[in-house]
């Protein structure tokens, strides 16, 4: 019987051993997510903040430090100054056990070209790989909601034999043209019969027809196969080098492919309302409705958890502060999310998430919207349906959200529907 342990384990070890495998974690951080502008303007996608205190990036990265994973790089490519300051000064770990979250930048290490895809940014870090000498490569992406314990992942890998372990998510049939899908074997429902990406056939599972699975861009793969898998692909000049559109297929045509439905993991402290979340955040409005997702009394996603935290960094700012009662000047906040150093003095917020530093003054109000850090709302004026950037400041009796034409006369994002988007640094009169 093979047992499984956690933890770090001699270098001698190699599957089939009563050890644990030595275990890397690569986050794939280079992403540009241009359906995110103007939010991903100035920074990385996993950069961007998110319920107040976070940033995309801290979910993939509390979800493999709780799986006690505590080798991991971050691989960086598109305006990374910020997520790489954030890694360095929040993600630190302790050097005497030999534990690192490391930010890697793209180097050029294979050619004068930047990384060409998911793919090609692992194979132009092979010499890490060659250094760490896993058994084991855990690859997540570091732009999605969840929580997830990989441990149970690797665990299945493991004992299923594959090579390569693709996590997938049940989601509607509907929506499998939005997805890559994958398919089961009928005899196997473990084993990856097809990889699809965004069919519009989609087969439904044996069990639930109205559902599949959608690759959550997390695997799990042996370090010798994915080394001889990506080699072989840079050579291949009609690949787009990508892990889910080129690295996948080539796994699941050797029939060496694995699939772990998302609905067995068992993260501790789950609730039955946010068991099983997950969400790609890859357009305004899907990360708007995540924030939102937050505040719910009985929120669909609980960042309240103490058995699987969520891990950031420290603002150092005093707690938040309510001030001014007199009639019609009403310092308060209902159904939101108000962090460290906000100051609500006199204004009112409903339905919101308030990050650090946000100052809304009297009269001012703020409803079901996102504000991120530093972000000053003077006197009478009016927010709703909106997500503010860093630093804007909103003049006094300025109005954002309520006239859809006149926030794109501005130069602002509207989305379809209705949710205005502010840039970092503006000044609205």
């Amino acid at each position: 019987m093979r047992v499984l342990l956690r933890g770090p384990a001699p270098r001698g070890y190699r599957l089939g051993m009563a050890a644990a495998p030595r275990v890397l974690a690569i986050v794939l951080a280079g992403g540009e997510g241009k359906r995110l502008m103007p939010l991903t303007a100035s920074r990385a996608k996993p950069a961007v903040p998110f319920g107040g205190i976070y940033r995309l990036v801290d979910f993939a990265l509390s979800n493999l430090v709780n799986s006690h994973y505590l080798h991991i790089i971050v691989l960086t490519q598109y305006k990374s100054h910020s997520l790489d300051r954030h890694i360095t000064k929040t993600w630190r770990m302790s050097s005497l056990l030999g534990n690192y979250v490391a930010p890697v930048p793209a180097q050029q290490r294979v050619g004068t070209h930047w990384y060409l895809g998911s793919a090609d940014a692992i194979y132009q870090c092979l010499n890490i790989i060659d250094d760490e000498r896993p058994d084991i490569v855990v690859v997540v992406g570091a732009d999605h909601v969840y929580r997830m314990d990989f441990s149970q992942m690797v665990d299945a890998h493991v004992e299923s034999g594959a090579q390569l372990t693709v996590a997938g998510i049940r989601q509607p049939i509907s929506m499998a043209d939005q997805f890559g899908v994958i398919e089961t074997d009928p005899k196997d429902p473990t084993k990856i019969a097809a990889f699809r990406e965004k069919p519009s056939d989609p087969v439904g599972l044996a069990d639930s027809p109205d559902e599949v699975l959608a690759s959550m861009g997390n695997y799990v793969i042996d370090t010798d196969a994915l080394v001889e898998a990506v080699t072989s692909d840079a050579a291949n000049a009609d690949s787009r080098h990508d892990m889910g559109g080129d690295i996948v297929p080539a796994f699941v045509e050797k029939g060496t492919a694995a699939v772990y439905d998302f609905i067995r993991n068992d993260v501790p402290g789950s609730t039955d309302r946010d068991r099983d979340y997950w969400r790609d955040v890859g357009t305004i409005d899907s990360y708007y409705d995540a924030n939102k997702d937050l505040i719910a009394v009985t929120p669909v996603f609980n960042l309240y958890n103490e058995e699987w935290p969520l891990h950031t960094g420290y603002t150092g700012l005093p707690p938040a502060k309510f001030v001014h009662a007199g009639r019609g000047r009403l310092g308060h906040a209902a159904d939101s999310i108000v962090s460290p150093g906000v100051i609500i003095s006199g204004a009112t917020a409903v339905g919101s998430v308030l990050s650090p530093g946000t100052y809304l003054h009297s009269w001012s109000s703020v409803s079901d919207s996102v504000l991120m850090d530093g972000v000053q709302v003077h006197r009478h004026a009016q927010v709703h349906r909106a997500i503010i950037d860093k630093n804007v400041v909103v003049g006094e009796q300025a109005r954002i959200g309520l006239d859809p034409e006149q926030d794109r006369a501005r130069g602002f994002t509207v989305t379809e529907s209705g949710i205005t988007v502010v840039p970092k640094g503006t000044v609205v009169e």
